[in-house]
């Protein structure tokens, strides 16, 4: 493994700490993946590309990653409450499906998305419906533990019993008082739907079903269902063990869930099951989250094919990763057109510098410190997978690489071969970013073919055809390039 000074800001301690695995070069990582009943939209991209880039960047530090993320196909009520439909039966009812077919349409169209947005498939992906055996044996042992009850058939977490021994809330910063007082106030004890439970903060593990409901399995207690909360824990238990190195997630899903799936692996086994917990902020639109309960969702595929009344443009999956990876993962990260276009035209950027890069030709000495450079981006990466001040210094780069192109700075054969290394690294393989026009066709033969037309253009100028000298120039303008004339010759690039 190579040397480094990784430091992870983990919620739990509300501290940025040094990066230490449980057993090194192992890291085991559980990432909250989607609810399958809609098409993926924006809000989904920023956890999945953040989280890409976590595993990315510890696999290069030479760790063996497992990376674990759940599918959650069943549990999951409207509201995200212990009372209503299921998410995914809902829908069932309302297209006229079988809740698995929502679920495989859905699923295939996040894998689809993931794909376009250049996510490498986590190494385990078990789904909620492939897990209620583990899950009832769970429940089984925080009964068995004293920490839950059943009630005609349903079974709840005591919160407030857990809390006599245990710090509930402080993964939320939530203190228990203010939340029985806020809810005694409110009168939530009181409504309808609560009486099964002792206390309104208790949440369910398993959901006697309703006769409508469609989606149900034997238990010792019901015919019913798993809570939603429950399925992380015992999944990551599973492929992971407890206690695990890191887990992920959006910062919406502190409280309650994150923090009933410390309260559930606590109670369970003993062991407080997560060393690290990263959580990546919020897309907002205006100031609000972007999301489908929210009203104010664009789905991925929109984005791509830029059919969604709020959008100008299309934007290309590469725009919006880079778009996302612009921000450091903890900020807020608020939706518009200006930014998406500033992000297209930043990246083109950056791709063409790039593709120009192969055509610098070394020095006998050099006038830029490249690995000083390099020591600055793997720093930021460091500091809490900083993408955004890694992407400041790629363009510093951009930079260099124009400097190098007019003979303003040099470099030796060794520093030009680690400068070329060191950006196609943090560019391709950390950032996971792709050139999709470069890739969109056969480069050589584009390489070839616009050479070819710049050559007939030198031609037609050193005989006075001027004429045919700028029809050609315009032909390769039309085609989306840009020549570059200067002293050496002529060179061209993407326009951006």
């Amino acid at each position: 493994m190579q040397e480094h000074n990784l430091h992870v800001y983990n919620t739990l301690t509300r501290t940025k700490e040094k990066f230490e695995p449980f057993s090194p070069p192992f890291v085991g990582m559980y990432v909250c993946g989607p609810t399958v009943y809609g098409d993926p939209h924006l809000g989904h991209a920023r956890p999945y590309i953040t989280f890409d880039v976590v595993s990315r960047y510890l696999r290069h530090l030479g760790y063996k990653v497992r990376y674990v993320r759940n599918i959650t196909d069943v549990g999951h009520l409207v509201n995200d409450a212990d009372e209503g439909e299921d998410k995914i039966g809902k829908k069932a009812k309302a297209d006229q499906l079988e809740p698995m077919e929502i679920v495989q349409m859905y699923t295939n169209s996040f894998h689809d998305a993931m794909r376009a947005l250049g996510n490498i498939p986590p190494s385990i992906e078990p789904s909620a419906a492939g897990h209620i055996p583990e899950q009832i044996k769970m429940v089984q042992e925080i009964l068995d533990a004293g920490l839950a009850y059943e009630s005609n058939g349903s079974v709840y977490f005591d919160v407030e019993k857990y809390a006599k021994t245990n710090d509930y809330g402080k993964l939320s910063g939530k203190v228990l008082e203010d939340l029985i007082s806020s809810q005694e106030r409110e009168g939530v004890r009181n409504l309808d739907g609560q009486s099964e439970k002792r206390s309104s903060l208790d949440f369910a593990i398993w959901k006697k079903a309703n006769p409508e409901h469609i989606m149900r399995w034997e238990s010792p207690w019901s015919d019913g269902f798993p809570g939603w909360h429950l399925e992380c824990s015992v999944m990551s238990r599973k492929y992971l063990n407890f206690p695990f190195d890191i887990h992920g997630g959006g910062m919406d899903l502190q409280f309650p869930h994150h923090e009933c799936e410390i309260a559930q692996g606590k109670a369970a086994t003993g062991i407080d099951p997560v060393k690290y917990w990263m959580h990546n902020n919020m897309i907002t639109l205006d100031g609000k989250k972007m999301g489908k309960s929210y009203g104010n969702g664009i789905n991925l595929d929109q984005f791509f094919t830029g059919d969604h009344p709020l959008l100008k443009q299309a934007y290309s999956p590469m725009t919006v990763r880079f778009y996302i990876l612009m921000a450091h993962y903890r900020s807020t990260l608020d939706f518009s057109n200006e930014a998406l276009q500033s992000a297209q035209k930043a990246m083109q950027r950056l791709f063409n510098a790039i593709s120009s890069l192969n055509d610098v030709k070394p020095s006998g000495s050099s006038t830029f410190n490249v690995q000083e450079w390099v020591n600055e981006c793997y720093a930021v990466l460091d500091d809490d997978f900083n993408t955004a001040q890694l992407l400041a210094l790629l363009f510093e780069s951009v930079k260099v690489i124009n400097q190098l192109k007019d003979g303003q700075t040099k470099l030796t054969e060794a520093d030009l071969d680690l400068f070329k290394e060191k950006v196609n690294l943090f560019v391709f393989d950390i950032l996971g970013l792709k050139d999709e026009e470069a890739q969109s066709g056969n480069q050589e033969e584009v390489d070839g073919l616009i050479k070819m037309l710049l050559k007939l253009r030198q031609d037609a100028k050193l005989s006075k055809d001027y004429a045919t000298s700028d029809a050609i120039r315009d032909e390769i303008q039309a085609l989306g390039f840009k020549i570059l004339d200067g002293k050496d010759g002529s060179s061209w690039e993407r326009q951006s």
